[in-house]
């Protein structure tokens, strides 16, 4: 959404040399992003702040479109999270205040992972554009001076989050839109060439897209049509159903896709919020010693699921608790030809024999 309302705020940009475009709508959706994510700020810093430079009348842009437009965005947002977030506490809550502070000033977010400062130039911004990379370059080398405004939001953008050690590629999706005017400078330029590259970008973008979206890491969306299938239906026939995800943490998207109380617990990982000395997550604290962390978490059999989700690859782990505790495959599920650490080739669901469930609830 960040990135959809940053493509849209740019069509209605003013840029020097093309139709006029509308800066109150512009600055309108820029405020909406901003809202949604307070990163949405950082691409249009420099093209902000070039209008600004190159607008006569500043003192009527600040008071007459900029002022109301900020006040109206960061006072809508003070309310709606004063009455969805801050009940029940006298203080007003500033996300976009306890934003930065989680992830730049106490850099907590480095918990989910890091990087060399270098991760974007050499490896996050190529493999976001892909097929599109050397015709961005391309178009960087030929495009007119009024759209050097661009380049300079991408290079901003990508080098402020290279100051930040945890680095994701989707961090720098809204700053595709600003790549797309250089590729397609690149493209106008080609002339002769320009069906073949038109071609290839389809090409090169189809048959990978056709693999992701169709194929790579699908079974944690299958089993979750595997798993709606356990909801509680009226009237009950069966005990109901139950289910342990043992996986990485936010591998399976959970009730977005099941849309039923169907009780369900997964591996936690929040980050150290404590200053704890070698903190663990249950996710590292269950990989570390996965039978000894099943023990401990049911001791009592009566609080065992009646289904165990997991990768091939923790089998042999715990292959013992579940025969112990008479479970046995009911379906499988293929997840990607790449399979890696503790993310496996395919998702096992197991279940619970029913007769062991009737006897745990006489036993209880």
């Amino acid at each position: 959404m960040e990135t959809v309302l940053g493509t849209v705020a740019l069509s209605y940009y003013p840029m020097e040399g093309t139709q006029p475009g509308s800066r109150g709508k512009c600055l309108a959706l820029v405020a909406l992003a901003c809202l949604v994510r307070p990163t949405a700020l950082l691409p249009w810093t420099p093209l902000l702040l070039h209008h600004f430079w190159q607008e006569p009348q500043k003192q009527h842009l600040l008071l007459h479109t900029c002022l109301p437009l900020g006040l109206a965005a960061f006072g809508g947002s003070l309310i709606v999270d004063r009455l969805f977030f801050g009940q029940g506490s006298s203080w007003w809550v500033v996300v976009q205040l306890n934003f930065l502070k989680f992830n730049v000033l106490h850099n907590l977010a480095a918990f989910y992972g890091s990087h060399p400062w270098h991760w974007y130039f050499s490896q996050g911004l190529p493999v976001v554009l892909g097929a599109h990379l050397p015709f961005f370059l391309h178009g960087c080398f030929h495009a007119p001076a009024r759209q050097r405004v661009l380049l300079a939001a991408v290079l901003w953008t990508v080098a402020v989050y290279s100051t930040l050690s945890h680095k994701e590629f989707r961090f720098i999706y809204p700053v595709l839109p600003f790549c797309m005017v250089f590729c397609g400078q690149s493209l106008q330029r080609l002339r002769r060439w320009r069906p073949a590259a038109c071609a290839f970008l389809l090409v090169a973008n189809l048959l990978p897209a056709l693999y992701t979206g169709l194929v790579h890491q699908r079974g944690t969306l299958d089993v979750m049509g595997y798993l709606r299938g356990l909801c509680p239906t009226a009237p009950a026939t069966a005990p109901p159903a139950s289910v342990l995800i043992l996986m990485p943490c936010h591998s399976t998207p959970h009730y977005s896709h099941l849309h039923c109380l169907l009780p369900l617990r997964f591996l936690a990982c929040p980050p150290d919020l404590t200053g704890k000395a070698n903190y663990m997550d249950e996710a590292d604290r269950f990989y570390t010693a996965p039978q000894q962390w099943l023990r401990e978490e049911f001791s009592n059999t009566t609080l065992l699921p009646t289904h165990v989700v997991f990768f091939n690859v923790l089998l042999q782990d715990i292959a013992s608790f579940l025969a112990a505790n008479g479970y046995s495959r009911a379906a499988t599920f293929f997840h990607t030809h790449l399979p890696q650490g503790r993310t496996g080739s395919h998702l096992y669901v197991y279940e619970r024999d029913p007769a062991q469930l009737r006897g745990g609830s006489a036993a209880s």
